[in-house]
């Protein structure tokens, strides 16, 4: 294998032996180069044995230099080569549920263990083999993030509808056994991967302890658009409460043997459950934070740390916000205590239910312009709309259904704020202005 050369950084040591772009890295010390993580690992060292495939044939370097650091090499991708594409079809995929018509990069499934470790997304193994795993031992890439769903090898096979889904379980001892550390996604799907079947994966997951650090369960997200898909019964009350019951019961064992909880629920659970959300000392670390577990009770937490802060405030301020079904009691209560201790400053919120996919979508994440265009208009009480962030794409301009930030303010007739995601951060934004008043406490 091999990874071509796009740029060479002026005055590096790459540029310095005569690499130029279009240049070919064949290998550092006998190692071949299949991506940027082989060529950071090999390169980070003070001298190596460098092999390329130049414009006039092959050529050998023996490298040294004064000390460690970047080499001086960029790639036409940051992983040097192509994302590693996803080979299942598994039964609850959410981007098989997507609508048509959006963007192509809303509907690539990537499985790549190399963007586990740099981004922390979770993969099934299902495309990897033998020497990767070996490779992310003797490299130490860790943790790595997988998303597991059922330790039983014939049911992993049938949700995931391929034919190694079974098989790659062998894999989690090992990087076990090689010091990598591993968070566990479970997607239960209702009568399927829950019940005695959650019991058996936690069991067997446990066994694994203490380099499996977390385990975060969340339900199968159903929308509008499961044409010819397996059928999925979205979890009711009752059934979320059974699956918050083997959760919490288990998390509590492992509190009391290993004095972390290491398992938890993700929010939606108790949302639908119509429990409380537990307290933040429930979730420790919040190990499994982008899982959106603890997510309400931090961003809790931080608002009314906030707002137990001095703050400045010029006059009145008004603004609309909006937010998913999902988050809106929360942000509902916050923006009443708000207004409490600050009465200057008054947000509506305007709870958007999400049409545009359907089904039970309810998270901020997946609301679209088009929702909130389709439930604002004419019922925005202030010049000013808040958006969350986590509504855009990272550019934080524009929502999923590709209508710009700009282009929601022009149709809306309003300005467009776009506000933090964590609860302290939200909180300063609204409260943003100068002449102190004193907050009302009672």
């Amino acid at each position: 294998m091999a990874i071509k050369i796009e740029r060479v950084e002026e005055g590096s040591e790459a540029q310095a032996l005569g690499l130029q772009p279009g240049d070919e890295l064949l290998s550092v010390d006998d190692n071949e180069l299949n991506d940027t993580l082989d060529y950071d690992f090999y390169t980070d060292s003070r001298s190596f044995h460098l092999k390329a495939k130049v414009a006039d044939g092959i050529r050998e370097w023996d490298v040294s230099r004064e000390e460690r650091g970047p080499f001086g090499c960029d790639f036409h991708t940051y992983l040097g080569d192509e994302k590693h594409t996803c080979s299942n079809h598994c039964m609850f995929c959410f981007i098989d549920q997507m609508p048509p018509g959006m963007r192509e990069s809303l509907y690539f499934k990537d499985d790549d263990e190399r963007l586990s470790f740099l981004f922390g997304n979770y993969i099934t193994m299902t495309n990897m083999q033998d020497h990767e795993i070996d490779r992310i031992i003797k490299m130490h890439i860790s943790p790595i993030n997988i998303s597991v769903h059922t330790t039983n090898p014939q049911l992993r096979v049938r949700m995931l509808a391929n034919r190694r889904g079974g098989e790659v379980l062998q894999y989690l001892p090992r990087l076990v056994q090689g010091g990598i550390a591993i968070n566990c996604q479970l997607v239960l799907c209702r009568g399927i991967n829950d019940g005695d079947e959650l019991r058996r994966t936690l069991t067997d997951l446990l066994e694994l302890t203490p380099m499996v650090q977390s385990i975060a369960a969340v339900p199968c997200g159903v929308t509008d658009y499961r044409k010819n898909l397996y059928p999925q019964v979205p979890y009711d009350a009752e059934t979320s409460a059974a699956v918050i019951d083997i959760l919490e019961a288990f998390g509590d064992e492992c509190k009391r043997r290993h004095g972390k909880r290491i398992i938890y629920p993700s929010d939606e659970w108790y949302l639908k459950a119509e429990r409380p959300i537990p307290p933040p000392e429930f979730y420790e670390d919040y190990d499994q934070l982008e899982n959106g577990v603890g997510m309400m009770s931090l961003f809790r937490e931080e608002f009314l740390a906030e707002l137990e802060k001095p703050h400045r405030i010029y006059g009145t301020k008004q603004l609309d916000v909006v937010t998913g079904t999902m988050a809106s009691p929360l942000i509902c209560e916050m923006m009443d205590e708000l207004h409490r201790q600050y009465p200057m400053i008054e947000v509506t919120v305007h709870t958007i239910q999400n049409k545009f996919f359907g089904g039970n979508v309810g998270v901020a994440g997946l609301v679209t312009a088009t929702d909130i265009i389709a439930q604002c208009e004419g019922r925005l009480k202030s010049g000013t709309l808040g958006i969350p962030a986590v509504m855009l794409r990272e550019e934080k301009d524009t929502f999923l259904d590709d209508v710009t930030i700009a282009q929601l303010g022009e149709r809306l007739g309003v300005k467009v704020e776009v506000l933090p995601v964590s609860g302290g951060d939200e909180a300063r934004a609204l409260l943003r202005s100068g002449l102190h008043i004193s907050r009302r406490r009672h």
